[in-house]
């Protein structure tokens, strides 16, 4: 099972030092497999897919802010020599990404942010059932009403929160904790590196018009909204999604050895 940083992570085309390596993080109690196949694997891509501290196959304990979040993510670029890395997040995941960006900005080449926002506050009941056990599924039924467009066939859906219930609740309570305290609104124009924002046009969690304020301050971004698909838009349209991260990355500068 490949770790680094003490963190398990999936990859693909490892060893293909010509391509930017390309990190996914997931979101709030999620893992790397909430990057569906199309994404995991994408066509030539050099991937890299963990599971951030405390979640799916990674041990330890989860944290409490974006700002530790990211600092697990610098270790866990330097365990794999990687100096830099086109960084793509996923809600948490986008928090975390833009951290990345606007504090250490000479280990990103560029950015993909999914379902993100510069402030993502979350609902008080969210926080306060997933402080035990026992309150946990009421807030996995109240993600389960929210992440998802209504058009997405219920099978995705139950998979997604099959894995999700699988988190426990201590991780869950502490990501809504670091996402509550997340508010990065006013630095956004300090970042230079091309970006992509994507969201489904059916969020109701960070809804469009937080991915349209991310597109709009940030100087080299460009916004695609993805029909049919919402807050849990790469597992909704993995197609549409790897397409569009493709042409993206496709895009980007890169001389093997950065």
């Amino acid at each position: 099972m490949p770790v680094a940083a003490f963190q398990y992570y999936f990859s693909h085309l490892e060893e293909e030092h010509f391509r930017p390596p390309i990190l996914l993080i997931h979101g709030a109690g999620g893992n790397h497999l909430h990057w569906p196949p199309d994404v995991r694997r994408l066509g030539g891509q050099r991937i890299f897919a963990p599971d951030l501290p405390g979640h799916g196959k990674s041990e330890g304990v989860g944290r409490q802010s974006v700002g530790d979040y990211a600092r697990c993510t610098l270790d866990l670029l330097d365990a794999l020599h990687l100096h830099k890395a086109i960084i793509i997040g996923h809600s948490m995941g986008a928090a975390i990404a833009l951290t990345l960006a606007l504090e250490h900005s000479r280990r990103v080449l560029a950015l993909g942010l999914l379902g993100g926002g510069a402030r993502m506050r979350v609902s008080p009941d969210l926080i306060e059932n997933t402080t035990s056990p026992a309150t946990l599924p009421d807030a996995l039924e109240a993600l389960a009403a929210m992440a998802f467009s209504p058009k997405v066939p219920p099978h995705l859906k139950q998979l997604a929160m099959q894995r999700m219930a699988a988190t426990r609740p201590t991780v869950f309570h502490g990501d809504f904790l670091a996402c509550n305290q997340f508010d990065v609104m006013d630095r956004l124009t300090k970042i230079r590196v091309p970006t992509l924002v994507m969201c489904g046009a059916d969020d109701r969690m960070t809804p469009p018009r937080y991915s349209e304020y991310l597109a709009s301050s940030i100087k080299r971004a460009r916004l695609v909204l993805v029909p049919d698909a919402g807050h849990m838009v790469m597992i909704e349209k993995p197609e549409a999604v790897a397409d569009e991260l493709l042409s993206f990355i496709q895009g980007i500068d890169y001389q093997p050895g950065e």
